[in-house]
C-alpha cells in the first residue's frame, strides 16, 4: 500500500519499535501526514528527532479520538505497558490501560473505516513447547502477556467486521525484539536482552546471566518488525502473525556473538533466576504463516542484526 497522502497515527511512537517505524514512514513516505501518540513515560523524545509531524503527550486511553482526528487512514497501535516484573496491585493498571486503550482503537477503527496494525507479543505462549503457532499453547505467565492475549481475543471478534469493510486488521506477536532507538528506555531493565548484556559487556564487566544460560530466545531485529507492520497492509488476510525469525538462539551464544563483535572474551557470570514465575525459557516462532500471508520473512539473523545494531 502506497501510504503518500494517507493520514497515519503510531501510538507509542516515542518509544522503541514505534519510533523506528515513524521514522521509516516518513523516510520512505514524505507525503503522509504522521501523528504520534506517547505519555513519554517508556519513550523518550531523542528517538523522535528529525520528526516533522505532530505529538499529542498523552496516554492513548485518555485521548479523545474523534476530537484529534477526524478522520485517520491508518493507525499503528505500538503503545502498551510493556512492564513484567510488577506488583500485584500495578498488574491490575497494565491488565486495563492495554486492554481498553485497544478495545478503544478498534471501534474507531472501525467506525471510521481506518487500518489497524497492532503489536501483540510472543509472550502469550509463556513457557509452551516451541515452535509456538498462532491458536496453540497461549497460556501468559505475567499480567502484560495476559493482557495482549485478551487483546488478539477481542481482535478475532473483529477480524471478519474489517473484512466486509475492505479493511484491514492485523495483530502482530513479537517475540524478542532489539536494535537501534532502546537505548532510550527509561532504564536499562527496560531494554531487551541484547542490549542488557550489550550494556554490561561494553564497559568489560562480565554479563550477568540467569541460570546457566542454555535457555533459548527469539531475536529480531527491529527493522525487520518494522517491515513487517508495512506489509500488513498488504495481508491477506486479517490474522494474528509471530514476527520472528523460526530460529532460537541460547544466551550463551548470544554472548559469543556479543564477544565476536566488541572484540573481548568475557564470561558470563551466572545468577539464580529471581524471577522464576514470570520467566520464558525458549521462545521460538513458528513464521509459516506469516512468510504465506504477510509476504514476509527476516532479513536479518542474530548476527547480522548485532552487526548492524553496533556499527558506527
Amino acid at each position: 500500500m502506497d501510504l503518500n497522502k494517507k493520514k497515519i497515527l503510531i501510538t507509542g511512537g516515542a518509544g522503541f519499535i514505534g519510533a523506528n517505524l515513524v521514522l521509516e514512514i516518513q523516510e520512505k513516505y514524505p507525503e503522509a501526514e504522521i501523528f504520534v501518540i506517547d505519555n513519554f513515560s517508556s519513550g523518550h523524545f531523542q528517538n523522535l528527532s528529525g520528526f516533522k509531524g505532530d505529538v499529542i503527550a498523552n496516554n492513548v486511553l485518555n485521548v479523545d479520538l474523534d476530537k484529534f482526528f477526524p478522520k485517520l487512514d491508518i493507525i499503528f497501535h505500538q503503545a502498551a505497558i510493556t512492564d513484567t516484573i510488577i506488583s500485584r496491585d500495578e498488574e491490575q493498571k497494565v491488565i486495563y490501560e492495554n486492554i481498553e486503550s485497544f478495545r478503544n482503537l478498534l471501534n474507531y477503527a472501525l467506525s471510521h473505516n481506518t487500518h489497524l496494525v497492532y503489536a501483540s507479543s510472543s509472550g502469550v505462549y509463556g513457557n509452551s513447547a516451541p515452535p509456538m503457532k498462532v491458536g496453540e499453547g497461549e497460556y501468559p505467565v505475567n499480567a502484560y502477556a495476559f493482557s495482549k492475549l485478551i487483546q488478539d481475543n477481542i481482535a478475532r471478534e473483529y477480524f471478519d467486521l474489517f473484512e466486509k469493510k475492505n479493511l484491514k486488521l492485523v495483530g502482530l506477536r513479537y517475540f524478542v525484539v532489539y536494535g537501534p532507538k532502546e537505548y532510550y528506555k527509561v532504564t536499562e531493565k527496560k531494554g531487551s536482552l541484547i542490549w542488557k548484556l550489550y550494556s554490561q559487556m561494553k564497559k568489560g564487566k562480565s554479563p550477568i546471566v540467569f541460570g546457566d544460560g542454555k535457555q533459548k530466545r527469539d531475536f529480531i531485529y527491529v527493522k525487520d518488525v518494522v517491515r513487517a507492520n508495512l506489509l500488513s497492509l498488504n495481508s491477506k488476510v486479517n490474522e494474528l502473525f509471530n514476527i520472528g525469525t523460526g530460529k532460537a538462539i541460547s544466551v550463551n551464544e548470544t554472548v559469543d556473538t556479543l564477544n565476536k563483535f566488541l572484540g573481548t572474551n568475557l564470561k558470563p557470570e551466572y545468577q539464580e533466576n529471581p524471577f522464576k514465575d514470570s520467566y520464558q525459557y525458549y521462545t521460538e516462532a513458528d513464521i509459516t504463516t506469516t512468510k504465506k500471508y504477510l509476504n514476509w520473512e527476516p532479513k536479518y539473523n542474530l548476527e547480522q542484526g548485532i552487526k548492524d545494531y553496533l556499527k558506527p
